[in-house]
Order: structure tokens, then sequence, then C-alpha cells
């Protein structure tokens, strides 16, 4: 639990960052990754937000090898209201009363969540079959880039309105859940007693891989993205995908049971459901401003 809030902590803090360094840079595009780089790294509150970012996975292994990944995603939308107050306090990003609302709804399915743990009855998976895992992987990859170019072109066009983020928060989401994956496939091989036969049979694993495909193209394609939409509507959609891709194809890849207890079971699929249907229904995109009076047209008689 502990791990899986300070992880809510540093993933947060790290968006936040980079979405504010990102405000006061030039614009940004996939298409050109090394300018891109080149930007960000000449940013010193882009950096340590992804060194923020960077120990929030590390406290996600610790989180996978201890709870179930269902109950760890139950856990990690939690984040998203910490996520929401920094963006309104140092971004300017005002929230609705809709979208307050929607974070009260998320701490209660956290609470459903915690209350369905239960130590020691739990089974956590230390193993998943490759195949299967590329088999899951490998497709969502493929979906998220090809999700993403897609959406890029769309916003080319010189009559279509303004995307709001979602296609880009499902498709960097995708990238990400794969990632989620690939970190609890790691989180299997530290160990302490066999430091190096625990890093080769790492190596011989797709986990690795995985991670470095992920890492490159989800940090390109989360800046533009982040860059261009409100930090507190296209993370939480990218949270959503994520954390859905995550407790359904990770359950079911790495074998992992639900709860046998009714009220826990009950509980736990409650608050996850309970998490994402209310992500689910957020606002996808912000009132559009009305133009002042003197702006307006006039049209003959």
């Amino acid at each position: 639990m502990a791990a899986a809030l300070l992880a809510n902590v540093l993933y947060s803090t790290g968006f936040v960052l980079e979405k504010r360094a990102l405000a006061t840079l030039p614009e940004v595009t996939v298409r050109q990754p090394a300018r891109l780089l080149r930007l960000v790294l000449g940013s010193p509150l882009w950096i340590g937000g992804s060194l923020a970012l960077a120990s929030g996975f590390g406290a996600q292994l610790a989180v996978y090898r201890t709870l179930p990944i269902a109950a760890a995603q139950g856990i990690f939308v939690s984040g998203l209201v910490l996520l929401v107050l920094l963006s309104a306090r140092m971004l300017g990003e005002e929230t609705s009363g809709r979208e307050r609302y929607a974070l009260a709804a998320i701490l209660a399915a956290l609470l459903m969540v915690v209350l369905s743990l239960k130590q020691g009855s739990d089974h956590v998976s230390r193993n998943a079959p490759y195949p299967l895992i590329l088999l899951v992987c490998v497709p969502s990859l493929a979906a998220g880039v090809w999700l993403y170019r897609s959406t890029e072109r769309g916003a080319t066009h010189r009559h279509r309105l303004p995307t709001t983020g979602v296609e880009y928060g499902v498709a960097v989401g995708l990238l990400y859940g794969v990632s989620s994956l690939a970190i609890k496939g790691v989180s299997s091989y530290l160990t302490t007693s066999d430091l190096g036969g625990a890093v080769v049979a790492l190596l011989r694993s797709p986990y690795p891989y995985l991670l470095l495909f992920t890492g490159a193209f989800g940090l390109v394609m989360s800046q533009a993205a982040l860059q261009r939409c409100r930090a507190s509507l296209i993370v939480p959609v990218c949270t959503t995908v994520t954390s859905l891709f995550t407790a359904v194809l990770g359950t079911l890849a790495f074998g992992e049971a639900l709860p046998h207890d009714p009220l826990r079971l009950a509980l736990r699929i409650g608050g996850t459901a309970l998490a994402v249907t209310v992500l689910l229904t957020m606002p996808k995109h912000d009132n559009a401003p009305q133009p002042p009076a003197e702006a307006k047209e006039l049209t003959p008689p």
C-alpha cells in the first residue's frame, strides 16, 4: 500500500512538472523526435518531472511483488485525485463541480479496493508464458501507434475542430498498459540470492525489450500530447486505459485469481469498476469560450 501511494505521488508530480515545462517550450511533434528530445532535455523542470516518473516506476516494481495486479490498479487510479489538485494549483487548470464529484467517487472506489485486500490470502503470480505475453502486447503496441498517427493526421486538417485529447490518451494508455505488464514481469526476476543469474534470465525474457520500446515511443508520444491538452484531461483518460488493460489482460496472462470470499470479491470488482466508470464518464473536453460580442461578424441583411 505504501509503495502504491508513493508511486501515485511520484507519477502525479512528474506529469505536472513535465506539463509546466512543456508550456514554456516551442511546439513539439512526434515527426521530429530528435528536436523534441533536445528541447525537453534542455529544461531542468522537465528533467525533474521525468526523474519523478522514473522513481514512480521503481515504486511500481515493489507494488507488483506484493499485490495482485487487479488490486494494484484500483489503488493506482487514486493518484488522479492528487493530479487534479496539483494541476489546479500549479497549472491553473480549474476543475468543474462534476469533476470534483468524480474525484470523491474515485476515493470511495479506492476504499473498496483497500478493504478487499487480506494479507497472506491473495495469490501474487510471478510468471507468465512468453508467447501469451507477446500475443497480448504486440497487437496492443501496434494499435496504440496506429491510433496516435491517425489522430495526428486528422489534427492537421484545416477545418477540423481541435482534438479533445481523448484519442491521444487512449493511444498512450495502450503503450503504458504494455509497459505496466513488462514492469510486472521484471519484478518477478528481482532477487538477492543470484543476481547474475537473474540478470541473464531477465535478458532472455521479452520484458526489458518491451520496456525499451514503450519507454522510447511513450516518451515522444506523451510529451507531444501533453503539450497540446490539459494534464487533468489527458492523464485520466490514459490512466483509465492503462488500468483497465493491465487489470483485465494482466490478471489473465499472469493467472492471478480473484478473491474467493464473496464480500471481498464484490469489493474488489465493484471498486475497480466504479473507478473506471467514473473516469469514462468524466467530461472529455473543455467548454469552448464564447467569443466577445465585438468580435462577432455582422451578416448583411
